[in-house]
């Protein structure tokens, strides 16, 4: 099935859920309404990395690090909002890693 995500993909997600700061960054994000109000509405652009750091107690670096590392994986999208950086799930591809294991593993 032309959907379904090749080993080199699936290797990509699994490593970068293997963190578990990371793997609870991708469970937060699933209701972007328990962070924090923000000026643009967290379900259409996602949640400012300034909330996911907080949540996360760790430093801005260290939460762009896990960003970065989750969207190499084409787990989350970005969105940059004047200085701000929001981010979301990525449903799509969550649809296709879903049917991947359900079909392949």
């Amino acid at each position: 099935m032309a959907d379904e995500l090749n080993p080199a993909e699936l290797a990509a997600v699994f490593g970068a859920l293997s963190n578990p700061a990371r793997l609870a960054i991708m469970q937060w994000l699933k209701d972007p309404s328990d962070f924090p109000p923000q000026l643009e509405p967290a379900e259409q652009v996602g949640v400012c990395l300034k909330h996911i750091q907080s949540r996360a107690g760790v430093s801005q670096s260290t939460a762009s690090q896990y960003m970065a590392v989750l969207q190499r994986a084409h787990l989350v999208t970005s969105t940059k909002i004047g200085p701000w950086v929001h981010y979301k799930r990525n449903a799509k591809y969550l649809d296709r890693l879903a049917e991947t294991i359900k079909t392949d593993l």
